[in-house]
């Protein structure tokens, strides 16, 4: 059996923002937490910051060969994984200047650049779902495994075909269509690895003032990551979920 002081987490993305935080919670609950960085240096950074219960990974999830080496290196040294956090996401191109607001007008389907598209979709969809298909075998031989995907509310189809909603306007086809193809899957894991002991589910920080916004969210990081902490920590609730700030059960 597992101890408390042998539970082996992955976050993608960990090195800043709410993978960071997410990060610092695990190694607080004795998880050995993997910091998952595409760029190794601000990965070895953050493990600084983290404490000897962090180390950190080359991790780059839209290169099939970095998966990869990442899955066999924890495979290696573990032999199975407790917790996955698909955290590691992008919302543009990293090509353009301009405020949130901006960039989002350019990201409206009638506009969009459909390269653009692809390479945000290649991080927050495909290269998400690889990672997974990578370490479930890992998962598979953990106690209570998990796989958390961040989303957000933004990715709703529900809420974005809600009047009431005034961020509905702000549904792009970039961004926010990735995170409601990150729900899709989520939603089809789910239903795949029911009946196993494997619990998959999403959840939304919230409009949070992250990298991912230019830094024009309304919430603090800290604040954001409240309700992706409680949902990681999480062993023993339910599957096939997505939540977002204050628990609130969120519509796909």
């Amino acid at each position: 059996m597992q101890s408390a002081q042998n539970k082996i987490a992955l976050v993608t993305g960990a090195n800043t923002g709410i993978g960071f935080q997410l990060a610092k919670a695990l190694v607080e609950n004795n998880y050995t937490v993997y910091v998952g960085a595409r760029n190794p240096k601000k990965g070895n950074d953050a493990v600084r910051e983290l404490g000897e219960h962090a180390l950190a990974i080359e991790l780059d999830v839209t290169k099939s060969s970095s998966i990869e080496s990442a899955a066999a290196q924890i495979g290696k040294a573990h032999g199975y994984l407790d917790l996955l956090v698909n955290n590691a996401g992008i919302s543009n191109a990293g090509t353009r200047e301009g405020t949130m607001e901006e960039v989002l007008a350019a990201q409206m389907p009638s506009v969009a650049s459909i390269s653009e598209m692809k390479k945000v979709w290649d991080t927050n969809v495909f290269g998400a779902l690889e990672v997974t298909q990578a370490f479930l075998p890992l998962l598979r031989k953990a106690s209570a495994p998990r796989i958390v995907n961040v989303s957000s509310a933004l990715g709703s189809l529900t809420m974005n075909q809600s009047p009431s909603n005034p961020y509905r306007k702000s549904f792009d086809v970039v961004y926010g269509a990735s995170k409601a193809a990150m729900n899709a899957i989520t939603v089809s894991l789910a239903n795949e690895l029911e009946g196993t002991n494997i619990k998959v589910n999403a959840v939304s920080p919230g409009f949070t003032a992250t990298a991912l916004n230019n830094f024009q969210g309304t919430d603090s990081v800290e604040e954001g990551s409240k309700e992706p902490i409680r949902v990681v920590l999480d062993e023993n609730g339910a599957s096939g979920q997505f939540t977002g700030p204050n628990q609130e059960v969120l519509p796909w």
